[in-house]
């Protein structure tokens, strides 16, 4: 006999057994049913009364039979009630339907948990697929940003070279524009009245004549003390042309740069020299140059 057949034909052998004692609960709802049925005829029978008959003669001139005695009906009896069948007890089940049971139990215990490790493990495997796809768009946002970043520096090193190009194009202007002055001025020197030099004569005297071979020399030498200048070293060492006016004991009466050496603040230090000298020295002869353009360097 096999498990299956020992199970109630109208019971489910997946489901426990019912609960003791039902049909015992069902007997004494019956017989309560009974007596109060009972109960309920004999009142009915006890409170009705018969009701009083009244008797006439009757005479004619034909004889007719009586009729028949009025009879009064009488309440029906009801039927008692059949005794309901007693349902069965229910069978108490055997070890092997326990243990059925049970290993029915343990199944469906583990269908679930086996149900709910794969929804776990789609929801694991989802959230991985949504870290993976973050992970990848911000990779490709750091490489436009990357590369709008190099972009905007190619064009912001373009511009500073523009820059440089047009810093550079303007100086190189004002140097050209300040040689043409110089020039000018020159000229316009040589051609002060009483003047005896030719048209290409680059002189500044009245007549051809020039300072000594050691004048220069001297000059640097009483302005050279005075320079302030802390020098940056390097392979260059540019010079700066300065010119100079003086009065006829030597005195400085004015002095600009006319060629820059590059150096803004070696420019600047060869101007306060110059002013802190006051007066040049006199040549061999007792004179000094009217005008004259000095040259100097940070390294002499």
């Amino acid at each position: 006999m096999d498990i299956a057949s020992r199970f109630h034909p109208e019971r489910d052998p997946l489901r426990p057994p019912p609960a003791p004692g039902l049909g015992r609960g069902f007997s004494f709802a019956v017989v309560a049913h009974v007596l109060l049925v009972v109960a309920l005829s004999f009142g009915v029978s006890w409170r009705s009364t018969p009701v009083p008959a009244l008797e006439a003669e009757l005479w004619s001139a034909v004889p007719q039979a009586a009729a028949p005695k009025e009879q009064l009906p009488t309440d029906p009896q009801p039927e008692p009630p059949k005794p309901q069948p007693e349902s069965p007890k229910p069978q108490q089940p055997t070890p092997q339907e326990v243990q059925a049971q049970r290993d029915a139990d343990i199944a469906i215990a583990k269908a679930r948990e086996r149900k709910q490790k794969e929804e776990q493990e789609q929801r694991e495997a989802e959230e991985k697929r949504k870290q993976d796809q973050r992970r990848k768009d911000e990779a490709e946002q750091k490489e436009r940003d990357r590369k709008a970043k190099e972009e905007q520096a190619k064009k912001d090193e373009a511009k500073e070279k523009a820059d440089k190009a047009k810093t550079e194009k303007a100086r190189k202007d004002a140097e050209a524009r300040a040689e043409a002055q110089r020039q000018e001025n020159l000229r316009r020197i040589q051609g002060m009245a009483g003047a005896s030099g030719g048209p290409t004569s680059t002189g500044t005297a009245l007549k051809s004549s020039g300072p000594s071979a050691n004048y220069a020399g001297r000059i640097k030498a009483r302005v050279r003390p005075n320079i302030i200048y802390a020098d940056p070293g390097g392979p260059s060492n540019p010079e700066a042309e300065v010119e100079v006016r003086a009065g006829p004991d030597g005195t400085i009466v004015a002095r600009k740069i006319v060629k820059s050496s590059g150096l803004p603040d070696f420019d600047g230090a060869v101007l306060r020299a110059l002013d802190k000298t006051e007066k040049l020295p006199t040549d061999t002869d007792g004179t000094v140059p009217r005008v004259m353009i000095i040259t100097f360097r940070p390294r002499e």
